[in-house]
């Protein structure tokens, strides 16, 4: 069997029943989860400090939100470019790359010493986003199918394990030490990790090698995406109605415009609008767009309502606002591994259904909520939803499109689940810092924002999970009893661990 290049004539060898090393599986699975919680933890553990941060350098919640949100801009211009690299390269090699720059950019972080170089430092650590692609794509590659489904889930998993960590442990560590003090602890084991994956991670087999790179789409993307974002999080400092604000957002906007026209020319493009015209590839992404926006939304609402003083928040320290978010990563852990493996049998379609009600619900009661009691209570029931869209939907999307097309396929994911948690943070930043109070604190007295705004993010997290839902009804079953046999002879290893031709 030879899986070839769709463009170029030149075949590479894919593997064979006996090249499915069921050993090297399972330590790569491993491997992979320990560097998806690694690389989480250092995404995540600054946000319980964000009010802290704010308060260091006299910023506003919006301002406090391109801590979030800019690092996700530059990991969503990068990553179609990692991806499409990961294609024609080898997955490996180019993995091995983006650690590198991802170890540099933790390290400087770790040392800026103003806000404006955290802010620089903190953006171009967005290249780590990189990495998931090329792992998943790896995982349906080089795994057994049947270990795919549940692979994935527990690299999914992961994710929650990272958030378990990154919260509480984040929080503990920057209420001792300072919350710079976080990054000068992950950085030995993130290099550590890196190491590791050079020496025990195999190259990947399937090559594209007359892809060509989109340095000109991704370049408009990040534009777009940057100047959207910075309107976001200026709005209500500068004025919504002002000529500067305006201005960004209406750019950013217009810039879409050249970068479709542009991508629906050229032969390799960012954005492929052709998988993109495949249901399950388009529903994935909106998916992973949700969740990205609910996310965000979540982490930095719930934060800022935790931390603040009476009467705006209920006044707890750092440490004390990361206890109350454990449940929610706890709770994230537990539910996506039984979740990767049950989508073998059931199917991905129902735990998209059943996921996007969960997590609306949670939100729902998250806006009701009266004591800071019930916030860990009621985000327990989001927290079930949002495991159950991640695990199902990577599912979706690795499973629909051809191994020779997934580097790229995971890549498009990533931007459309990284634009959204680009703009969760900044729309949380701006509701927070549009309907605030004054009040005194130590002599000082500054605005926060009212028990309303806290509301209001909610109500957009319920409604953007819902929109899942209503994606997931044009989707195609992929795995499962009610599985298109059509969809399924795109992918090797069909029939137990045989591939089949592509």
């Amino acid at each position: 069997m030879v899986a070839v290049d769709e463009e170029g004539p030149k075949p590479t060898q894919a593997p064979t029943t006996q090249s499915f090393d069921r050993k090297y599986a399972n330590r790569t699975m491993v491997l992979f989860a320990v560097l998806a919680a690694a690389v989480m933890y250092i995404e995540i553990m600054l946000t319980p400090s964000l009010p802290i941060i704010s308060r260091d350098y006299h910023i506003n919640a919006a301002q406090a939100s391109l801590i979030l949100s800019l690092y996700t801009v530059f990991g969503t211009a990068i990553n179609p470019i990692v991806g499409r690299m990961g294609d024609m390269y080898g997955k490996k090699k180019v993995l091995t790359y983006v650690l590198f720059s991802y170890c540099a950019m933790v390290t400087l972080t770790s040392f800026a010493p103003t806000y404006n170089i955290l802010l620089l430092t903190r953006t171009f650590q967005g290249v780590g986003l990189g990495i998931f692609p090329l792992a998943f794509s790896m995982v349906r590659e080089q795994f057994p199918r049947d270990l795919v489904p549940r692979a994935q889930g527990i690299v999914s998993a992961m994710f929650g394990a990272g958030l378990a960590l990154g919260l509480p442990v984040g929080a503990f560590i920057a209420n001792t030490l300072g919350w710079q003090a976080n990054y000068h602890i992950a950085t030995p084991f993130i290099i550590a990790l890196t190491v590791i994956i050079i020496f025990t991670v195999r190259e990947s087999v399937y090559r594209n090698t007359s892809a060509k790179m989109d340095y000109v789409g991704a370049g408009l993307l990040g534009v777009s995406l940057g100047l959207i974002v910075l309107g976001l999080s200026q709005g209500a400092v500068w004025g919504w109605s002002s000529p500067a604000v305006l201005g960004m957002m209406l750019g950013g906007v217009l810039v879409f415009v050249p970068l479709v026209i542009y991508e629906r020319r050229i032969a390799d493009p960012l954005l492929n609008f052709k998988q993109l015209a495949m249901r399950n590839v388009l529903v994935s992404n909106i998916i992973g767009l949700v969740v990205g926006v609910g996310m965000l939304l979540a982490f930095q609402s719930i934060v800022y309502q935790l931390e603040n003083p009476t009467p705006s928040g209920y006044g707890y320290d750092i440490f004390t606002g990361g206890l109350y978010l454990l449940p929610m990563a706890l709770t994230m852990l537990v539910v996506m591994f039984p979740v990767g493996i049950m989508i073998s049998k059931i199917g991905t379609k129902p735990f998209i259904f059943a996921g996007s009600i969960i997590g609306a619900v949670g939100f729902l009661m998250m806006a009701t909520a009266t004591k800071s009691i019930q916030i860990p209570e009621y985000l327990v029931v989001a927290s079930v939803g949002m495991a159950m869209l991640m695990a199902s939907m990577q599912n979706l999307l690795v499973l629909s499109v051809k191994p020779q097309e997934m580097g790229l396929a995971t890549a498009m994911n990533t931007v459309f689940r990284n634009i959204g948690s680009s703009l969760g943070a900044p729309i949380a930043g701006s509701i927070l810092s549009t309907f605030t109070i004054l009040i005194t604190l130590d002599g000082f007295t500054s605005p926060y924002p009212t028990v309303t705004a806290f509301h209001y993010t909610y109500y957009v997290a319920a409604f953007v999970f819902l929109l899942a839902f209503v994606a997931a009804l044009f989707a195609h079953e992929v795995i499962g009893k009610n599985a298109k046999s059509e969809l399924l002879s795109v992918n090797p290893g069909t029939s137990g661990d045989k591939p089949q031709q592509v």
